[in-house]
């Protein structure tokens, strides 16, 4: 009886520690972001855009990862880097943020719509979404 209870004991404990592990993870994940502040574009629409010169593209992941390939015609301007008020908008360009999967360059979007009051963009699926699509990188 007590080999049955302390198998019990341990199994609970094993349920309780990885519960609290998938709540810390699901706590650590950034709410999401105000669909009145960021719009997504898909890639086939922005690679369609770009040729107009009426758009101003952001690159905010890491030094790292631009290493390792950008799209065409983008500026870098890292997320822990990136501050709205910084950001010269005189051109009238409209501004299109992206990252590596979405997640970032939404924030950055929302940050600068935070700023501007209007709703601002980024690239749904980040790189990874242009690259599946077929779209340039350059290395």
């Amino acid at each position: 009886m007590a080999a049955s209870s302390t198998m019990c004991s341990g199994s609970s404990l094993h349920r309780l520690i990885w519960s609290a592990s998938l709540a810390l993870a699901l706590a650590a994940c950034s709410p999401p972001v105000d669909p009145d502040k960021v719009q997504s574009v898909e890639a086939a629409q922005l690679s369609g855009e770009l040729g107009g010169g009426k758009i101003r593209l952001i690159d905010v992941r890491s030094d790292e990862e631009v290493a390792e390939g950008m799209i065409p015609g983008a500026e870098h301007i890292p997320i822990d880097r990136f501050d709205p008020a910084m950001l010269d908008l005189s051109d009238g360009r409209e501004v299109v943020f992206y990252c590596h999967s979405g997640r970032r360059s939404a924030r950055a979007a929302e940050r600068l719509s935070d700023f501007t009051g209007r709703k601002e963009r980024h690239l749904d699926g980040g790189i990874e979404a242009w690259q599946a699509a077929g779209l340039p990188v350059t290395r």
